[in-house]
């Protein structure tokens, strides 16, 4: 899963939040964008099958080098990112290693252990802002929503208003995406413990 950028423009004087002024690579979503919950917990996936959780072997800036080794069968999400020095990857889970054990959690409750992208989500994960008993895999884009108002104060207003992390758009017939969360307004999660979006 690449790493995927912001639909407005960043800040220049604080980049932890966004201007009024959409990213000229996501024009796109004005037209076709699909507007899907973006949860708050940790990225995995299951490719072939198998379950896998995020890895991030950063690189530093001044030597070059990788920070920690990278695992022997880690798959690459996408080539390293030479200025933020991220290279995300994915690394098999393994039931034996208690620190993979809410990641089986949320995997053996599936129906379906459909090959994609999930966010594992539950009670030991950032704090559980989702409220979720035990731990889930939720797949990414499976809670889609219409947004009539797509200006950058339409947006700041709905999520304002609703109990989600952001939004993630998603082009339907092209592999591009692009997010949008609370915390780029400067807003922060609602603290109720009911859901209060509106679809």
């Amino acid at each position: 899963m690449k790493k995927i950028t912001t639909l407005f423009k960043k800040n220049p004087e604080d980049l932890g939040r966004v201007i009024n002024e959409i990213n000229p690579d996501n024009l796109w979503v004005l037209e076709k964008g699909i507007a899907t919950r973006k949860f708050d917990g940790t990225s995995c996936a299951i490719i072939n099958g198998n379950l896998f959780k995020r890895y991030d072997a950063r690189i530093n800036k001044k030597t070059g080098k990788y920070k920690k080794p990278i695992p022997e069968n880690a798959i690459p999400c996408q080539p390293a990112d030479v200025n933020s020095g991220h290279h995300p990857h994915w690394v098999p889970c393994n039931r034996e290693n208690k620190a993979d054990q809410y990641h089986f959690q949320g995997f053996d409750k599936l129906n379906e252990k459909t090959d994609g992208t999930y966010e594992l989500c539950g009670e030991k994960v950032q704090s559980n802002p989702e409220n979720i008993i035990e731990h889930e895999l939720i797949k990414h884009g499976s809670v889609s929503f219409k947004l009539d108002d797509l200006s950058f104060d339409g947006i700041k207003t709905f999520l304002s208003e609703n109990d989600i992390e952001g939004i993630v758009f998603k082009h339907p017939e092209k592999e591009l995406m692009c997010k949008i969360r609370q915390s780029d307004f400067g807003l922060k999660r609602i603290k109720n413990e009911e859901e209060i979006l509106n679809y």
